[in-house]
């Protein structure tokens, strides 16, 4: 099987795996003298790291009714650590995500932050890692073994999984100590959250071959656009992403209003667009959005729930998935995304990352790129 195809379908188990463990970490993780002072609360990472901060900001919102910002580790380390208010302890809460630990660029955030007077938040797989001992809490998130052919790097969905139901119950139990939820609502929001796995598992089977027809027919295409809004724009970046990362092909992950500002100029008239929504806030711009893609000779693939008719039935192929609350929905809209990824890059018949040719390495953090050392870094190595 597709290694990538296996890593998707693994999903449900993997939420019921995981679920109780990250439960009771978050419960354990911040005291309640920290949750109670809290006047706001920023979230950063790189890659697959910042797409999961960017879905779980309507969550964070909802249920904790704090503050909440999202930014890239760049963004925040270089450009926003030194403006955080000076409010006193424990008022500024930074959560910094790397599964590995490694990542320069969020060891910069969170060291900048900590010099701000934040207390910073290290969500990571790797004990012991520079990202881990950055900050003042450690989240340590579980890391499953899973069976991939041996010595073939896939493209991740098991990790960025984790740590969007790690941020997510982080908020939950926000909400919960300061009295933003009751118990029995807290309770009833994680029982929902880990019922997502059924609705994971019917859309891998309701979707999986026409995914896969999908991507054969569209074989000739040259590029992708990845369109959503809310907790879906974080879903259009990591789908892009992904579909990079397994095929080598061009991808864009935009927010639905930006695409009806500018891709109307796009050359290749007929690229493939998808349209990403849970069909709450954003239904009436993402149905004018698809109105537009079709009338400018774009091909469009809907993903969006079932009850959502008169938006599907616009579009060239829908992948629909049961009715979810828009600020978990992230969970179950990038499967659609995952799979036509996976199976883009058994068409075309690409290795998976290309191989790490032309400069790409799986040592060093990327080779050329340096995404594990850098001049700034270096004062923060042990």
């Amino acid at each position: 099987m597709n290694g990538m195809v296996a890593q998707v379908k693994s999903l449900p188990a993997l939420l019921t795996t995981v679920f109780t463990e990250l439960d009771e970490t978050a419960r354990k993780s911040l005291h309640p003298e920290l949750i109670l002072s809290l006047k706001r609360i920023f979230i950063t990472g790189c890659g697959d790291s910042h797409h999961a901060s960017l879905n779980s900001e309507l969550a964070f919102k909802t249920l904790t009714g704090l503050p909440v910002e999202v930014a890239t580790a760049m963004q925040f380390a270089r450009y926003s650590a030194g403006f955080i208010p000076q409010t006193g302890p424990f008022t500024n809460l930074v959560i910094g995500i790397s599964v590995s630990g490694e990542v320069t660029r969020t060891l910069e955030a969170l060291n900048m932050a900590r010099q701000a007077g934040a207390t910073t938040l290290a969500l990571s797989a790797t004990p012991g890692s520079r990202v881990a001992m950055a900050g003042d809490v450690l989240f340590q998130v579980p890391n499953p073994a899973f069976p991939d052919p041996e010595g073939v790097h896939i493209p991740g969905a098991r990790s960025f999984f984790i740590n969007q139901v790690a941020l997510l119950l982080i908020a939950i139990r926000i909400g919960e100590v300061r009295g933003t939820l009751t118990s029995p609502q807290a309770t009833a929001i994680r029982n929902e959250i880990f019922a997502l796995g059924k609705v994971i598992e019917e859309t891998i089977n309701s979707n999986e071959s026409a995914i896969q027809k999908l991507a054969a027919d569209w074989k000739d295409a040259k590029e992708f656009v990845f369109a959503g809004s809310g907790p879906n724009f974080g879903i259009a970046l990591f789908t892009a992403a992904k579909v990079l990362e397994a095929s080598g092909d061009p991808a864009l992950g935009q927010d639905t209003e930006e695409w009806c500002h500018l891709q109307y100029f796009a050359k290749d008239a007929n690229t493939p667009t998808f349209a990403i929504t849970a069909a709450e806030r954003d239904l009436s711009r993402v149905t004018e959005m698809v109105v537009a893609a079709k009338a400018i000779g774009r091909r469009v693939v809907v993903i969006a729930p079932k009850t959502a008719l008169e938006l599907t039935k616009l579009a060239d192929a829908a992948f629909t998935f049961s009715p979810v609350r828009e600020m978990f929905s992230h969970l179950v809209t990038q499967i659609p995304g995952l799979l036509f990824a996976a199976y883009r890059a058994e068409v075309v018949g690409e290795p998976f990352f290309r191989g790490f040719g032309g400069g790409r390495s799986t040592e060093g953090g990327g080779g050329i790129s340096r995404i594990r050392t850098s001049e700034l870094s270096e004062k923060w190595m042990p």
